[in-house]
Parts: structure tokens; sequence; C-alpha cells
């Protein structure tokens, strides 16, 4: 029908074809070439030998009647072999053919099936091709790490949505409920409309710092895009600074930074784990407490060390302090004191930047975390 495309045949028919193809029309101008030689050069003339009689002039008609008979002869028989041997040749050819396009599609049938599996959003499944290193191999291993990135992508996506929603949905419904009950309520006065807005306007702060949280957290997830050396010692001063009016009111010693060391990585990232680290021994401390950071090359590795005191923590829940909305036991919430995202911040970027992230609770109470980073160059 017309408008209607005709189907191809499958690849591996037309490489095996092709293949065959190749070999038959090869060996068929080979076989034309002798064939043409034989039945158009003239035969080689024999030489008289040197004192034999000279033969008769019937003897000599005899002779190339003779040649010619076995000449015609041998040029058929010649053709027949030679179209028998061709079929074969051609034969063997499409099977040789068929097997050899087999084993070359057999990756793109591999990747076929991945690729459609990501389609119906199964982003788990990998080609892993082995075998050597060729074309095939390249793109296989170039389609695995598209469907680890889409993985990884989608993954934050969702962890996103449901960390937002867990979030956000008691403090909104909060908000829903305290309007209600004010607009509910024909005898609300002036002032009372009043403290009811600065309730509000504390609650959506606090929803707008819980989403930037997720946002920073989101960010850290997709990797690093940038890697250059990273003077820790002075990004540890810049923090310093900017916590020292909320350790002030918190009445928290806030000590210099000693020690140096470079990491090797993303200079916004790396800034914003030391500031959650800092923010975090500073929320979860007590009046007339203390936080210092200590830096250090240790093997190889730019280690950051934040020791706070603050309230006792079961070693039992240290591990899952790095969990988002995570707090261990008396580290409750209470204005000013976070979302519990701080240190899962810190925890992506680590794993972003191919570092550690280790949490040790204090015997007299608080916290001491170490966050190891790349120095550059593998430095000692």
């Amino acid at each position: 029908m017309r408008g209607r495309k005709a189907r191809r045949l499958p690849i591996r028919t037309r490489l095996a074809l092709s293949y065959a193809g190749m070999v038959t029309g090869s060996v068929a101008v080979f076989i034309g070439i002798v064939y043409l030689f034989m039945r158009f050069v003239p035969p080689f003339q024999i030489a008289e030998t040197l004192g034999a009689p000279h033969p008769s002039e019937n003897f000599e008609q005899g002779r190339t009647a003779g040649v010619a008979i076995q000449r015609t002869d041998f040029l058929q028989n010649f053709l027949v072999v030679s179209t028998i041997a061709l079929v074969v040749l051609a034969v063997l050819g499409g099977v040789v053919g068929w097997i050899v396009a087999g084993r070359i599609i057999k990756p793109l049938a591999a990747i076929n099936v991945a690729a459609t599996r990501a389609a119906t959003g199964n982003l788990d499944h990998r080609i892993g091709l082995g075998g050597p290193r060729d074309e095939v191999r390249d793109l296989a291993d170039t389609v695995d790490r598209m469907l680890g990135s889409l993985e990884r992508s989608f993954a934050i996506h969702r962890r996103f949505a449901a960390n937002a929603s867990h979030e956000l949905r008691t403090p909104l419904a909060t908000t829903q409920a305290m309007i209600d009950v004010a607009l509910d309520d024909p005898d609300t006065a002036l002032p009372e409309f009043r403290a009811l807005a600065g309730r509000v306007r504390e609650m959506n702060r606090s929803n707008i710092e819980t989403v930037s949280a997720l946002l920073d957290l989101a960010d850290a997830d997709r990797g690093v895009r940038v890697r250059e050396p990273v003077d820790l010692a002075d990004a540890a001063r810049v923090v310093l600074r900017d916590q020292a009016a909320e350790a002030s009111a918190a009445e928290v010693d806030l000590r210099a930074p000693s020690g140096a060391a470079v990491a090797y990585g993303d200079p916004v990232l790396l800034r914003q784990a030391l500031s959650n680290l800092v923010r975090n021994a500073v929320r979860h401390n007590h009046p007339g407490g203390h936080a210092l950071v200590r830096l250090a090359v240790v093997h190889g590795v730019a280690r950051v060390t934040v020791v706070n005191t603050g309230p006792a923590v079961p070693a039992a829940s240290v591990d899952s302090l790095v969990e988002p909305f995570v707090r261990g036991s008396g580290r409750v919430r209470k204005p000013g004191s976070g979302h519990g995202l701080g240190l899962a911040i810190v925890s992506a970027i680590a794993t972003a930047h191919d570092g550690a992230l280790r949490l040790q609770a204090n015997p007299d109470g608080g916290l001491t975390v170490h966050l190891d980073l790349p120095c550059p160059g593998g430095q000692t």
C-alpha cells in the first residue's frame, strides 16, 4: 500500500548477505579472470628439440586438433567445477556471515534491552558488557554510566519530594489550623490577629529554611562539578566569622581553627559542609559550652575535626544522625535548632568528593565529627 514503508531486513540478515555476496563476488571475479586467460591466450609453442626429425604436415594438424579438443573439454570441466565451488562458497559465506553478524550484534541486543527497561522506568539494569575494549564495549559502558546518572538524578528528585512532603506537611497543617481558628472566631480582636500573624511569619520562616536545606541536600547529591584546591583554614575562618553572632547569642565559645589542610574539591560545597558542621556544633550545645575546629593532613587525606560540648548522645544513635530529619536523644527540635538536615548535607558532600564522614559521641556530651576529604595530588 502507498504510504506504508517496506520493512527492512534485520541487520543480522543484511550483514550475512553482504558477507556472502562479497565472498561470492570476489571468487566469481577470480574464476572469470582465470577462464578468460585460458580461453583467449594461445597455448605455449612446443620448442623443437635439436636433432629431432621434422614432423610431417598431417602429424602437425592432428596434434593441433587434439590440443583444441582437450582444451575445450578442460574449460567446460573448469566452468562446471568452478560453478559448484562458487555455490558452496556462497553457502559457507552466508553461514559464516550469519555467525559473525550474530556475535557482532549480540551486544547491541543487550543495549536495546537496557534501553527498553529504562523507557519503562527500570533504571537499575546494567549491561555490564565484558570482553575486549572496542567501539561496542565503549558504547555499552557509556550507556551504563548514563543509566547510573539517570538513576541517581531520579532518586534525588524522589528523595527531595519525599523529604519536603514529610517535613512541610505538619507546619503547613498547623498554619492552616491557626488561620481557621482565628477566622472562625467572630470575637477575635486586632491584637490577637497580630499575634497570629507573628506565629504564621515564624512558621513561614521555618518552612523557608527547610526548603533551602532540602535544596542544599539535592545540590550535594548531584555530585561535584568543579574541583580545585581549597584552603580549609581560610574557609574555616570565614565560617567561624559568619557563625560568631549566633554562637555569642547561644553563649557558646567558638574557638579559632587550629592546624592547616588543603582539600581538592568544589569550594562552594566544601564551605557549605564546614558551615553546617560549625552551625550544628553551636546549635546542639549548651550555654557555657564550646566548639572548636581542628585541621590536619592524615595519610594523604585532609581531615576536618569539629568537637563540641552539649547534650549526651547515645552511641547507638550516632550513625543515624546523618539521615535527614533525624536527631539524637537530647537533640530535640526547638526554635533555631535547624531541621535535622545539616549532617545529612555534610554526608552527601563527603560522598560526592569520595570522602568520608565519621561521628563519635563524647563521654561528657556532645559530638566529635571527622570529615575526610581528598588532597590535591595525594598530598602527605
